[in-house]
């Protein structure tokens, strides 16, 4: 497989956070949008794809796997390894795709073998998904992994 073109990332919740921030673009800044219950942090870092646009009307949302730990703000050139496809039902019911994509950073050197999130160990992709499940349901919202994308495939869900 041909290296792909890095993809630029901006970290709005770090991981280890258990604060969600958002960037609000008619500030330009990143606003404190909830705090999670007692003991849930986020895996990696969170960020996302400016210049994009998903299923929910935000950007699209890209966990950074890394041994490191960003801050809000950063910005961090990253390898797309893949993606998990999602559908997320809101509150009212409505569903929507709001599919997660997968960066390591270009950078990273304990991450440096991960082409495909298949790479991963199985469990820290477990963990990523009850993650994002427990995530949503306290938002009054279902998470429903629908399958995943390869490196490639995610690339092409992102240029679309």
């Amino acid at each position: 497989m041909a290296d792909m073109d890095p993809v630029t990332v901006i970290i709005e919740s770090p991981k280890g956070s258990g604060h969600k921030y958002d960037y609000e673009p008619k500030l330009d800044k990143f606003k404190l949008n909830k705090i999670l219950p007692a003991g849930m942090v986020f895996p990696f870092d969170f960020g996302f794809i400016p210049g994009t646009k998903g299923g929910d009307g935000d950007p699209l949302d890209v966990l950074v796997v890394s041994e490191i730990t960003g801050f809000p703000g950063c910005v961090v050139d990253c390898r797309i390894v893949g993606a998990i496809k999602v559908e997320q039902t809101e509150r009212d019911g409505s569903t929507m795709r709001n599919d997660r994509f997968f960066g390591v950073p270009v950078v990273s050197h304990l991450f440096a073998q991960v082409n495909e999130i298949a790479d991963l160990p199985a469990a820290i992709m477990e963990e990523i998904e009850a993650f994002f499940g427990n995530y949503n349901k306290l938002a009054g919202k279902e998470f429903k992994v629908i399958g995943h994308a390869t490196a490639k495939d995610a690339v092409e869900m992102i240029n679309k």
